[in-house]
């Protein structure tokens, strides 16, 4: 009886680990999703692959079809450094800038990006990026960062501009000549160069607080517009010399702009405003308002706006009044076997 017993247990004991060590099929791991409807997005753009949108951990996404479906682009690095502003030079050539000294530079519209330069001591972010000329670049950011490059973004070296010190730097915007560009920042900084960003002079203070964009005029007349906290928004129309104060309709700090089809001057920012200027922005009115997300940035597309915020990317009417069914979130990285090893997103 005993022996009978021992035999039985064995054989179980061994079938047991013949099992376990067998090969048998793994089921397949859920694909991980980017949650586009729900993460703070600080960045719209176009380009030659389509709408592409920048933010919160460095996710970086682009959509082919304006803006119904999105794949995450593949980068070398998983840096985790949120992405400020994605500009494009040309319809294939870009560059992405965020916290950390972060940048990244693209040759096929954004859907494949390489890694440029990084501060691995993060002494802090880069807000904005603009080609000023052929080949060459400026990048700003917090505390007078201020980078260029020479080489089409190939390779950066900071710079200094006397008198900036230690001002958060928000945006650089250029003029549709080419010429004429404006940085605009914290204490009411504001920065004017008459020759392609080779040279800066900082204009006399006339606003004690932070500016976060600046508009120039389509028409190439030489007027500015700059905004920022609470609402305040200051017009010029001498070539940024002198600024007088625009009449706007609530005292809400403003963060991207965008101009309508018909050609009215949009600002967007907190608590979902929309103000809007058909007068060159001497004047705006409140075009909508009344929810909890902060619009970052505006990109017109075919049937009305996407807007970035710091809770998703939302997509509206022509008029801004109706939010329309929100972007498609199947976001879904491709599967592991077609991804690279190395930590890049695809």
């Amino acid at each position: 009886m005993r022996l009978a017993v021992g035999v039985t247990v064995a054989a179980m004991i061994a079938a047991a680990a013949a099992y376990a060590i067998s090969p048998r099929h793994t089921p397949p791991l859920k694909d991980t999703r980017v949650p586009l409807a729900r993460m703070q997005l600080d960045t719209l753009a176009r380009s030659a692959a389509g709408i592409v949108a920048g933010g919160e951990l460095g996710h970086i996404l682009y959509s082919a079809d304006q803006g119904a479906h999105w794949q995450s682009a593949q980068l070398p690095e998983d840096r985790h450094a949120l992405i400020n502003q994605i500009v494009f030079a040309t319809d294939n050539v870009g560059i992405a800038v965020g916290h950390e000294g972060w940048i990244l530079r693209t040759e096929d519209g954004g859907k494949r990006w390489r890694e440029v330069a990084f501060d691995a001591k993060g002494n802090g972010p880069l807000m904005s990026a603009a080609r000023v000329a052929p080949g060459h670049w400026i990048a700003v950011g917090a505390f007078g960062l201020m980078m260029r490059s020479d080489d089409d973004g190939l390779h950066w070296q900071p710079f200094t501009v006397e008198g900036v010190g230690d001002h958060h730097l928000n945006r650089i915007v250029g003029a549709p000549d080419g010429r004429h560009w404006i940085i605009v920042g914290e204490r009411g900084l504001v920065m004017l160069s008459d020759d392609a960003g080779a040279n800066w002079r900082i204009v006399p203070p006339f606003y004690n607080g932070s500016l976060y964009g600046a508009v120039a005029d389509p028409a190439g007349a030489g007027s500015w517009l700059a905004y920022g906290m609470r609402g305040n928004v200051f017009r010029s129309l001498d070539g940024g010399q002198s600024w007088t104060r625009a009449e706007a309709p609530g005292p809400v700090s403003l963060f991207g702009d965008a101009r309508a089809a018909d050609g009215e001057l949009l600002l967007a920012g907190q608590g979902g405003i929309v103000f809007g200027s058909r007068d060159g922005g001497a004047h705006f009115s409140m075009l909508r308002h009344g929810t909890r997300l902060t619009f970052t940035d505006l990109l017109r597309s075919p049937n009305g706006w996407l807007i970035a915020s710091d809770g998703g990317l939302r997509a509206y009417s022509p008029d801004l009044q109706r939010e329309l069914a929100a972007p498609d979130e199947q976001l879904a990285q491709r599967d592991t076997a077609d991804q690279p090893t190395s930590g890049a997103r695809q």
